[in-house]
C-alpha cells in the first residue's frame, strides 16, 4: 500500500470514530505507523492551557497507557507557560507555544533544548531515547488541539535513525488532518452539549413555572433512563433482542427532558389549580361568606321557632363543611355527592346589595362537581392541550439524523396501549419501546410526586396497585411494566428520591398484574 492509499485509509478511520479517547489513540497509532516509530505520546489541550497525557505507547518497553486500556496515566499535565513564559523544559510545550515542528536527530547530542527530563526517564527505564519528532496538532483555523510526540524512528534493519524529511511531511499532514477532525468532533460535541443543556433549561423553566410540579420534568428523565437501562440489560422474554446504543440513550434522554415542553403555553392558573374553586384566588372564601350571610338571615328570621332555627343552622353548617371538603378535590366525587352540590345550590338563597341569588353560582357548581382532581372538563382540555403544543413544537424542529426520533419518544407518554390515549390515539404496535417506556415513567412520577397541591403522595404499594390495574386494562405496556417490577426499577428510584414514609412493606405478588412468574 502506497503512502496516499495509507493516508486515505487513516483519514477514513479517524473521521468515523466517535469516542474522543479512542480517536486520540488511533491518531498516535497512525502517526507511529507512518513514521515507523518505536514510541509515541499524544497530548490534548486542557481549558487551563496545559497538555494532558492521553495515550502513551512504547513497543520496546511493551508499554501502553491510557486510551482504550485500563492502565491509568499518572503523569501530571504539562503547562505550556510557566510564570508567563514558555515552559522550555518540555519539548511538547515549546512546540505547542510556537506552533512549530521540532525534529531532533539525537537527544544526547542536541544542545538546543533542555532534554534532561528525557534522560532522567531513560535512566529510570533503561530505555535510550534517540530521535524525537514533536508536532503540534492544529486545525484549519490555526487553533491548537494538542501535540503528537514520536520517539525513535526505526529502519528496516531495526536500527534507530532520525526522522527524515518525508516522514516529517507525512506526519505533519496527519497532525493537520487530526487537528481538523478533532475540531469537528469538538464542535459536534459542543452542539450536543448545548442542545442537551437547552433541553434541560426548558424543562427547568417549566418546573419553575409551577411551584406544585417543580420536579416533574427532572424526575421523569431519571425514571425513564433507569427503566431503559433495565430493558437494555434484559436477555430473555419479549425484550430479549431489545438493546440501545450510547447514541440511543442520548436520544431518549433528550426526549425525556422535552416531554412536557408544550407546558410553556399552559396558563399558570390551570397548572397550579390546587382547589376546585381556585382561579387567581380560592373562591371558597366567597362561598363561605355567603353561608355566613345565610346563617345570619336564618338566625334573625321570624319564620321559625328556636328549635327549628337550631336544626336549620346545624344543617347549613353541615352543608358548608361539605362544600369546603368538596373544594379540595382529593378523592373521587361520586353521583350522590354531585346531587348534594346541586341541592345545596338550590336550597339556599342570599340577598346581597338587594339582589337575591343562589348560594352557589352556576360556575361554582360546575367546578365543584368535578369528579377527579381539581380541574374541570374545560381546564382538563387545556392541560391535555400541552401535548398538542409539544407535538407542534417538536415536529417543527429540524432534528439531526441521530435525534430524529425525539418527537416520537417525547410525544407518546400520554398514549395508551388500547389507543384511548392522547394526543394521537396511538395503539401499542404503533409506538416504539422507548416511547412506551416514557409512558410508565410519567405515570409512576405523577403518582409518587409529593409536590402536588390536590393530592398526597402515594406509597409504593398504592402506586404499583394503580399501575398494575393500568397494565391489566391495556393502558400501560405489559412487558415493560414486568421489567419495571422484576428489575425493581421502582425501588431503585424510591430509595433515592421518595420520602421514607412512601416506601411501605407489601407483597409484590399481590399487586395486580404482578404474579410470581414475573418476579
Amino acid at each position: 500500500m502506497n503512502n496516499i492509499e495509507h493516508f486515505i485509509e487513516i483519514g477514513i478511520a479517524l473521521s468515523s470514530e466517535k469516542d474522543h479517547g479512542v480517536l486520540l489513540e488511533k491518531i498516535i497509532k497512525s502517526a507511529m505507523e507512518l513514521a515507523n516509530a518505536d514510541g509515541g505520546t499524544i497530548y490534548s489541550m486542557s481549558e487551563q492551557g496545559e497538555l494532558v497525557f492521553e495515550t502513551i505507547i512504547n513497543t520496546t518497553l511493551s508499554l501502553h497507557l491510557g486510551g482504550t486500556t485500563n492502565n491509568e496515566i499518572n503523569f501530571p499535565p504539562i503547562p505550556i507557560l510557566k510564570y508567563g513564559v514558555v515552559n522550555d523544559s518540555a519539548l511538547v510545550a515549546i512546540a505547542a507555544h510556537t506552533g512549530k515542528i521540532i525534529n531532533i536527530a539525537d537527544v544526547y547530542q542536541c544542545p538546543d533544548y533542555d532534554l534532561s527530563a528525557a534522560k532522567v526517564m531513560d535512566k529510570r527505564t533503561g530505555y535510550k531515547t534517540q530521535s524525537v519528532l514533536t508536532l503540534p496538532m492544529k486545525n484549519h483555523q490555526g487553533d491548537l488541539n494538542g501535540v503528537i510526540q514520536l520517539i525513535n524512528a526505526v529502519n528496516y534493519q531495526g536500527e534507530i535513525i532520525p526522522f527524515n524529511e518525508e516522514t516529517e511531511k507525512l506526519t505533519h499532514a496527519l497532525s493537520s488532518l487530526a487537528g481538523v477532525i478533532l475540531t469537528n468532533k469538538q464542535l459536534i460535541d459542543e452542539m450536543e452539549n448545548l442542545f442537551s443543556a437547552f433541553s434541560q433549561l426548558i424543562a427547568s423553566a417549566i418546573d419553575k413555572k409551577s411551584p406544585y410540579t417543580g420536579g416533574h420534568c427532572r424526575r421523569v428523565p431519571l425514571i425513564t433512563m433507569m427503566l431503559a437501562e433495565a430493558c437494555h440489560g434484559i436477555n430473555y422474554g419479549p425484550l430479549d433482542k431489545f438493546s440501545m446504543s450510547k447514541e440511543d440513550f442520548h436520544e431518549l434522554g433528550v426526549a425525556a427532558w422535552l416531554h412536557d415542553c408544550g407546558k410553556v403555553a399552559t396558563p399558570e392558573y390551570v397548572m397550579d389549580k390546587a382547589k376546585k374553586l381556585e382561579t387567581v384566588f380560592d373562591r371558597i372564601e366567597l362561598v363561605s361568606a355567603r353561608f355566613e350571610i345565610a346563617a345570619r338571615d336564618l338566625y334573625y328570621s321570624n319564620k321559625y321557632d328556636e328549635n327549628e332555627k337550631a336544626l336549620l343552622l346545624k344543617e347549613l353548617e353541615s352543608d358548608r363543611d361539605f362544600i369546603c371538603h368538596a373544594n379540595k378535590g382529593g378523592e373521587f366525587f361520586d353521583d350522590d355527592k354531585i346531587k348534594r352540590v346541586h341541592k345545596i345550590a338550590k336550597n339556599y338563597q342570599v340577598t346581597i346589595k338587594g339582589v337575591k341569588q343562589d348560594i352557589l353560582t352556576s360556575d361554582e357548581v360546575y367546578n365543584l362537581i368535578t369528579k377527579r382532581g381539581t380541574l374541570n372538563a374545560k381546564e382538563r382540555q387545556v392541560i391535555n392541550g400541552h401535548m398538542d403544543v409539544t407535538v407542534e413544537m417538536l415536529e417543527s424542529m429540524p432534528f439531526p439524523k441521530h435525534l430524529k426520533r425525539v418527537p416520537e419518544y417525547a410525544c407518546g407518554h400520554h398514549e395508551k396501549m388500547d389507543g384511548t390515549g392522547y394526543p394521537k390515539g396511538l395503539k401499542r404496535d404503533e409506538m416504539s419501546i422507548p416511547a412506551r417506556i416514557m409512558g410508565i415513567a410519567d405515570v409512576f412520577e405523577a403518582l409518587t410526586a409529593n409536590d402536588r397541591p390536590y393530592k398526597d403522595p402515594k406509597t409504593l404499594s398504592e402506586t404499583l396497585t394503580i399501575m398494575g390495574r393500568m397494565k391489566l386494562t391495556d393502558h400501560l405496556d405489559p412487558d415493560l411494566f414486568d421489567v419495571f417490577i422484576s428489575q425493581k426499577v421502582y425501588l431503585k428510584f424510591a430509595k433515592e428520591y421518595l420520602e421514607p414514609s412512601q416506601i411501605d412493606l407489601f407483597d409484590i405478588t399481590e399487586i395486580p398484574g404482578c404474579g410470581a412468574s414475573i418476579i
